[in-house]
């Protein structure tokens, strides 16, 4: 069952950090590169929490989502084409006092079929650079998304 571990550094705030990774709008693809827009599909949303479809046509999981602790946010895979067992996500959000966040991630993967099980052994050799990647690019995306107009003032 691969586990990643995964760490970035954002300007944003833990706050800016979880108001995106808990915007299921129909932009959500902007920030979030591997959620297709057309399979975002939000089951139920409560202030701390949310189930929620996500994914694409190919790799799609219903996630539990809970951030009844704001700086350690929770994904738990309940349902998916490939992903099963102790599936998920963990955020947890560290404000710095220089004013940035400390993001670190852990993904784990286990496979439910064999579909799954052959996508575990990628994840498991080359996933911590394509997901490190992705999880760059999230930052960014938020980083955008709540300074682009200070920036633009400048």
């Amino acid at each position: 069952m691969p586990t990643i571990h995964l760490h970035e550094t954002t300007i944003a705030t833990p706050e800016q950090f979880l108001a995106g990774l808990t915007d299921f709008g129909p932009d959500r693809s902007k920030i979030w590169g591997n959620s297709t827009d057309d399979c975002l599909k939000v089951h139920d949303e409560g202030p701390t929490e949310a189930d929620v479809t996500e994914g694409s046509r190919s790799i799609w999981e219903t996630l539990h989502y809970d951030w009844s602790d704001p700086r350690r946010i929770t994904l738990t895979t309940t349902d998916s084409n490939v992903w099963g067992g102790h599936s998920g996500h963990t955020y947890t959000l560290t404000p710095q006092p220089d004013g940035t966040t400390e993001v670190d991630a852990v993904i784990v993967r286990e496979g439910k079929n064999l579909k799954g099980r052959l996508l575990g052994i990628v994840v498991g050799t080359g996933g911590k650079r394509v997901l490190g990647k992705a999880l760059e690019n999230t930052v960014k995306a938020i980083e955008d998304r709540n300074y682009r107009t200070q920036a633009g003032d400048l």
